[in-house]
């Protein structure tokens, strides 16, 4: 129970459904509000696929490349780290990819809402580093994709709810929402980071340890 509540908060970190709300806005806003509910449906259901070929195929990618998983969870945990410290300290995420879209002059469910808002660099990582086919079964991976797909389809219903939670938290809200999930995503890094670590053998960690 406690690792799959786990990887439920790290897979709503990465994801992070509040945080996309205001790209959802600025993205849609030249469609018409009749076709909202398909525009986001579209950028959920890419996401998903993007995820889930990580999920199911980026182990065996590395392992062909001769890659240990240990190792990726290290360099991985890094990353998210980064990732998680732009969060926090840098400009807020959802302004951020709002002001990368609008210099490319895109604006579709592709991106920047399907990627990187929904299925971001964090999120892919965080779907290959949860899947360990050496220590995780069939079912136990499983559970996981269904945890990411329950994540998708909150992402999906606060997309169909922008207007109305936009209004309730602002940008301003939604960029509290983004620093805090940065915290914790800092979080789950480092203990990626130590998981890694354990694997190669360089730290034994005792999880029974306080």
């Amino acid at each position: 129970m406690n690792d799959m509540l786990r990887e439920l908060v790290t897979l709503f970190v990465v994801i992070d459904p509040i945080g996309s709300i205001p790209v959802f806005l600025y993205a849609a806003a030249k469609v018409p509000v009749h076709l909202h509910r398909a525009y986001a449906l579209r950028a959920v259901l890419i996401a998903f696929a993007v995820l889930m070929a990580f999920l199911v195929g980026g182990q065996f990618v590395l392992e062909a490349l001769g890659l240990r998983l240990g190792t990726f969870r290290i360099a991985g945990g890094i990353v998210l780290f980064l990732f998680a410290l732009s969060m926090i300290f840098g400009e807020s995420k959802p302004q951020r990819e709002i002001d990368d879209a609008g210099k490319e002059h895109l604006s579709n469910a592709v991106f920047p809402l399907a990627i990187p808002s929904i299925a971001s660099p964090g999120a892919m990582l965080a779907v290959v580093i949860l899947t360990d086919n050496h220590r995780q079964s069939i079912p136990e991976q499983a559970v996981t994709a269904g945890l990411l797909t329950g994540v998708l389809l909150l992402t999906f219903v606060c997309l169909l709810l922008a207007s109305r939670i936009q209004r309730v938290i602002g940008t301003t809200g939604a960029s509290i929402v983004s620093r805090v999930m940065g915290l914790i995503l800092a979080t789950v890094a480092v203990d990626s980071v130590l998981a890694g670590l354990d694997m190669m053998g360089v730290l034994a960690l005792d999880p029974m340890a306080q």
